[in-house]
């Protein structure tokens, strides 16, 4: 019995009988085995085709009936070998369909055990659970946000007192450094003649820019002292 005569009589293991059917692996085997069958059937017919060719131009005019047999021949082989080209397009579109269709089969078998393995995994979560730890995350990362502020933020040592107080009670001190300066000038002695009305007012004049300059002179004096005093201060 030919393997084309089993294939569509049935014929096949005990165990695909058993189970109702071939399976996937088998069929896709029976294919191929069938599309090598055929595939031997072109070859053998090809050959033929040539021989018969060979025959008919041998023969020629010299035996018109010899070579009008062997070119019919010919036909019928060729006929054949079209058959048979049609035949193998069919079985390659049925194995490559069923080969994407197991292919399909495995995806969707392996889809459904990574979604039990899911269910699995998330059989021991409560979601109820899972809000209360988010909601533990986010309060502590706003306690280590305020931690990282107070950390950060400079220290006001000092700042406690009024810079208003401070700034009156430098403008005393200054004030009595300059009424200590104007106790250390020394004025010039006032003439005991009579001066003309006149040259009298720019004498007075030039006595007043006098005392202002001293002023100035002993005030900036001071001062230097006291620059000079803090320096000494801060070197030692």
């Amino acid at each position: 019995m030919s393997k084309i005569s089993k294939f569509f009589k049935g014929g096949g293991s005990a165990t695909s009988k058993s189970r109702g059917g071939p399976s996937p692996q088998e069929a896709l085997a029976r294919l191929r085995e069938t599309e090598e069958m055929l595939s031997k059937k072109q070859e053998y017919l090809e050959t033929r085709i040539e021989r018969e060719l060979a025959v008919a131009r041998q023969h020629g005019t010299k035996n018109k009936r010899a070579a009008l047999q062997a070119l019919k021949r010919k036909k019928r082989y060729e006929k054949q070998l079209s058959q048979i080209d049609g035949t193998l397009s069919t079985i390659e579109f049925q194995r490559e369909a069923l080969e994407n269709s197991h292919t399909n089969t495995e995806v969707l078998k392996n889809m459904g055990y990574a979604a039990q393995a899911m269910k699995k995994v998330h059989e021991n979560m409560d979601l109820n659970k899972i809000d209360d730890l988010m909601q533990d995350i986010t309060e502590q990362q706003d306690v280590a946000q305020e931690i990282s502020d107070a950390i950060s933020k400079r220290a006001a040592f000092g700042d406690e007192f009024d810079e208003d107080e401070l700034m009156a009670e430098l403008e005393e001190l200054e004030q009595e450094e300059l009424n200590k300066g104007m106790r250390n000038v020394r004025l010039p002695s006032v003439p005991s003649t009579a001066l003309p009305s006149r040259p009298g007012k720019l004498l007075a004049c030039h006595f007043v820019f006098l005392m202002i300059k001293a002023c100035l002179s002993n005030r900036k004096r001071a001062e230097d002292e006291d620059e000079m005093k803090q320096l000494a201060a801060w070197a030692s």
